[in-house]
Parts: C-alpha cells; sequence; structure tokens
C-alpha cells in the first residue's frame, strides 16, 4: 500500500501554525514575568519592605497556621481570612483602611488597632512588618 505524502503547503502552515504559538507562548510568559517584576517592585516602594525578606518572615512567623497565603508552603490554615489578592481589597480586618501603614501597623499590633481580634501579637519588629506587607501587595 503507498503511502499519502503531505503536501509542501500544509508543512509550511503546520509549520508556521506551530511557530506562531510558540511566539504566542514565549511573549505571554515575558509578559507574565515583567507584570509579577513590577508588581513586586511596587509592593517593595509602597511599603519600604522588602518581598523576599518577607516570604522568609511569613514562613518563621508561621502565618500559614491561620492563614491561606499564596506562595508559601502550607499556608492552608483555615481560623483566619484568605490573604489571596488582600492587596486589592478596600479594608483589613473588617474596617480597617488597606493602605501600607495600616498594613504595616496591623502587624505590627493587631491588639491595639482591634482589641479582641482573633489576629495574636507575635511581637514582630517592624522591618519585618514592612516586609511581610510587601510579601503580601506583591501577590496581585
Amino acid at each position: 500500500m503507498a503511502r499519502r505524502q503531505i503536501p509542501t503547503s500544509l508543512r509550511w502552515l503546520i509549520l508556521l501554525i506551530g511557530l506562531s504559538v510558540f511566539v504566542a507562548v514565549i511573549t505571554g510568559a515575558g509578559m507574565y514575568i515583567q507584570t509579577q517584576a513590577r508588581h513586586r517592585d511596587r509592593a517593595e516602594m509602597i511599603t519600604g519592605g522588602d518581598q523576599g525578606r518577607g516570604h522568609t518572615a511569613i514562613e518563621r512567623y508561621a502565618c500559614g497556621s491561620c492563614h491561606v497565603i499564596p506562595g508559601i508552603d502550607g499556608a492552608l490554615g483555615k481560623v483566619g481570612p484568605d490573604l489571596t489578592h488582600v492587596g486589592q481589597r478596600a479594608a483589613l480586618a473588617g474596617s480597617l483602611a488597606n493602605d501600607p501603614a495600616t498594613m504595616t501597623a496591623w502587624l505590627l499590633h493587631p491588639q491595639k488597632l482591634r482589641p479582641g481580634s482573633g489576629m495574636p501579637e507575635q511581637a514582630v519588629r517592624p522591618r519585618e512588618a514592612r516586609d511581610m506587607a510587601a510579601y503580601l501587595y506583591a501577590q496581585n
């Protein structure tokens, strides 16, 4: 039985489609990486913190035992609110303004801002609070 040949024009069409898909994937990945970098840069600028150190501090203070936090291994807690996209919310802790100063103050002394809140005082230092806020705001 004779084998059917694929026409040359169809081969070129398949090659062009494959190349187009490859270019689209590479371009999309590049745009995603740039967007993430802009989010990190903006978060660090507005908080004065470092999101890399914030990641480490969030793990050290075991914030994920109470909260769901993207990018933190094992952060699947169900006690506190899910912190996914917390930077896009209008309020923190129900009614506090969602801005870097309030986020930092909340991380430093939640009981001063909302006495009786389920968020415990954890002796977070100011730099750590800024770093943690940078990490959380970078997760948009």
